[in-house]
């Protein structure tokens, strides 16, 4: 058997994760340490590798969505340091106490809720929701907040260590959205300042996420929760990224096969494309249950020997259609690009979701389980 299916997959390169990394670790200050964000199987670049290549690069701090991931990222680092930035349902306190990894507390009734469930103490950091209007904290006077949080670490088996925010729109340049950003550090760090008039001095507060780290990295964060930039793609693809960060994956599918066809011909389904002229058709092995979404029908390019050729009619499950009449060497078997280099040209996953209508985020998170993730060291 050979070491993967060459139908369709994703080459990861480590060494450019690690140099993403140390471009990261520039843009912050002494004060602050970085806590990788390795949620959703490392934005679907596969989580082992990516978590035992960040930790042997001397990463101590991990994010992630819930806890099986948690779980994951203690089995390949025994020594890390897991928040859980969502919820746990609190019947699985015990659990999460018992693998030593941080809860993040959204409300005093959550609070409650996890210390019925263990027996001993529970490692957390409090959310605040200074304006993401999703989880956390909701006050309009810090004060109030900092008394909240006083009676949640007043709560018996809850082992307060930190609080932190997220940023709605730190990926935004508009003056309007700087200012919102300011003030929802101003609000976390206003509520941190009275905690600490009160003598209660947490050992994290952090707010900076991958556009802040970029866009408005702040020494008073003590973590940069680092995701998206680590990959490679940018928090708002207006928006520059430092030089030298670069994507971390690559997305490959070959040709199975490729056939003249003449005109008036008709191609995938719902015969939405019908040929004008006689054209060179290739058909490529990838189609939306690998990823690649049906959104792309008739609008995407995929590279072929360094051209791009426009993909033609539908988007099929496992396969889809390329023009490569202007790449007369094209023939099956080749190796072709969907995101990637070929060549002297590139097509990244923000330039896929620019035309889905979405962000390279969503790209690259679902790409499936069936595509093989081969990593480059």
């Amino acid at each position: 058997m050979k070491p993967y299916l060459k139908r369709a997959w994703a080459e990861v390169s480590l060494p450019q994760l690690r140099k993403n990394l140390e471009i990261v670790r520039s843009l912050n200050s002494s004060s602050t340490d970085i806590m990788a964000v390795v949620k959703a199987d490392a934005y679907g670049h596969g989580d082992e590798h990516i978590i035992r290549t960040l930790h042997e690069c001397g990463i101590k701090y991990f994010a992630v969505s819930n806890l099986d991931e948690a779980i994951a990222v203690r089995k390949f680092c025994a020594d890390a340091e897991i928040l859980i930035l969502g919820y746990t349902p609190p019947e699985y306190a015990h659990e999460t106490a018992m693998y030593n990894i941080i809860q993040g507390v959204v409300s005093m009734d959550y609070a409650i809720a996890l210390s019925k469930n263990t027996p001993e103490p529970l490692r957390c950091h409090i959310k605040i929701d200074t304006g993401m209007g999703r989880i956390g904290l909701k006050y309009d006077s810090c004060e109030d907040c900092a008394s909240e949080i006083l009676r949640i670490m007043q709560t018996d088996k809850i082992s307060v260590e930190g609080i932190y925010t997220h940023f709605a729109s730190a990926d935004s340049d508009s003056p309007e959205d700087i200012a919102y950003s300011d003030a929802q550090e101003k609000f976390i760090l206003d509520t941190y300042d009275i905690l600490v008039k009160l003598g209660i001095k947490l050992p994290h507060i952090h707010f900076m996420n991958s556009a802040a780290t970029c866009y408005r990295n702040s020494p008073k964060s003590t973590l940069s929760r680092a995701g998206i930039i680590l990959y490679g793609l940018h928090p708002d693809r207006k928006l520059a990224v430092p030089d030298g960060i670069e994507p971390v994956m690559e997305l490959k599918a070959v040709i199975s096969q490729v056939k003249t066809v003449e005109s008036g011909t008709c191609i995938s389904y719902g015969r939405t494309f019908i040929t004008e002229k006689n054209m060179r058709i290739a058909t490529i092995t990838i189609g939306y249950a690998d990823g690649y979404s049906r959104l792309l029908s008739s609008k995407g390019e995929i590279l072929v020997h360094g051209k791009r050729c426009r993909i033609i009619g539908r988007v099929c499950m496992d396969q889809l259609m390329i023009d490569v009449s202007d790449v007369p060497e094209a023939e099956s078997g080749d190796i072709v690009t969907l995101i990637g280099r070929d060549g002297d040209d590139i097509i990244t996953a923000d330039d896929i979701a620019e035309i889905c209508g979405t962000i390279g985020y969503e790209i690259v998170c679902g790409i499936s389980k069936r595509v093989p993730r081969i990593y480059i060291n």
